[in-house]
């Protein structure tokens, strides 16, 4: 099986051309090439001898994911079906903004095991999880793409498929690999998350400066545990605490996503319920006009009702923001990955 070089460090990818024997020093001109010049084939790396770039071309690959499909959006936004070595299929996104931003978002797992009602990936049901490799990956081909036109990628984000928390271990060791072999600096990282306490404090005690986002969208544990399984198991008090402990551990601020579903959680009583609940919270409300799933009947707030339940949340001091809906025309929206064109 050929050798995936972006599963390889530089300490090991320095042992691996030498094992090829090529100089060490032909390492880091191929770590160039992969990662600041965004190279995509051996070919293009014209400082290397021919030979070393035929060899590397016959045992070695950039990457295992598989395109399978690419759709654009109106707006820009980029969505790609990646195949698995295995066959499984992922979802990715880019996301491209008037500032310079490119943003990637990125999945943690092949499906989800958290079961959301109103979430594509949950209705899937789950897969398998990803390896760190196939989680860098994922930003890897974007900022490679990117780099070769003269631009960088400016933000990941693990909001794609699958629970990161749930895939711990690998989500940290790909987030540590978009900061020191991307560049991407941890407070542009965001790992999202439906809420595991135990996970939660995990996170905060690895000291790093990533953002967190939770998934409330309900602020009665009867509301919630009807669209998010995992309250069963871990009901609001419980969820909180460990958010408590996150703030106090790290100072940083948490930032709470809510679909605003009409009629189900938008109401002015609901936001009053919000606004009691994250009193004394270092916290931030990210909310998400519901975006339409295939298997989900519900529908998104109307802007006069987002507007009222953002006020309403101000009148507890809780800050909220409405998040841009991007690539809505091609099923790349929060809550609308799944493995269908």
């Amino acid at each position: 099986m050929p050798t995936n070089l972006y599963s390889l460090d530089l300490t090991a990818l320095t042992a691996h051309v030498r094992s090829m024997g090529q100089p060490s020093f032909r390492a880091k001109q191929l770590w160039k090439w992969m990662y600041e010049r965004g190279a995509q084939d051996f070919d293009e790396m014209n400082n290397l001898p021919k030979s070393f770039r035929q060899a590397l071309a016959e045992t070695c690959q950039l990457g295992t994911l598989e395109m399978v499909v690419e759709q654009r959006s109106a707006d820009g936004t980029i969505k790609r079906l990646y195949r698995l070595p295995d066959g499984k299929t992922i979802e990715a996104v880019l996301m491209s903004y008037a500032d310079n931003r490119r943003t990637a978002c990125i999945s943690s797992q092949a499906g989800c095991a958290m079961g959301c009602s109103f979430c594509a990936t949950g209705q899937m049901g789950f897969g398998r999880h990803l390896t760190a490799d196939e989680i860098f990956e994922q930003a890897q081909l974007f900022s490679a793409e990117l780099r070769a036109k003269g631009e960088r990628l400016s933000n990941v984000v693990m909001m794609g498929m699958g629970e990161p928390l749930h895939n711990y271990d690998a989500a940290m060791a790909g987030v540590r690999r978009l900061m020191g072999d991307l560049g991407i600096g941890a407070r542009h990282i965001t790992v999202s998350t439906v809420g595991l306490p135990k996970r939660i404090r995990q996170f905060a005690d690895e000291k790093l400066q990533v953002k967190l986002a939770v998934s409330l969208h309900a602020a009665t544990d009867v509301t919630r545990s009807s669209m998010l399984p995992i309250n069963r198991k871990y009901p609001i008090e419980d969820l909180l605490a460990a958010v408590r402990d996150y703030v106090d551990t790290t100072g940083r601020r948490v930032t709470f996503e809510w679909a605003l579903i009409a009629g189900q959680n938008d109401s002015v009583d609901e936001a009053a319920r919000l606004g009691r609940l994250l009193r004394g919270i270092k916290c931030h409300v990210n909310l998400i006009p519901l975006n339409p799933t295939e298997k989900y009947g519900g529908q998104p707030t109307s802007p006069a009702d987002v507007a009222t339940f953002i006020d309403t949340l101000a009148r507890h001091r809780i800050p909220a923001t409405v998040r841009v809906r991007r690539g809505i025309d091609i099923d790349a929206g929060c809550g609308q990955l799944s493995e269908r064109f």
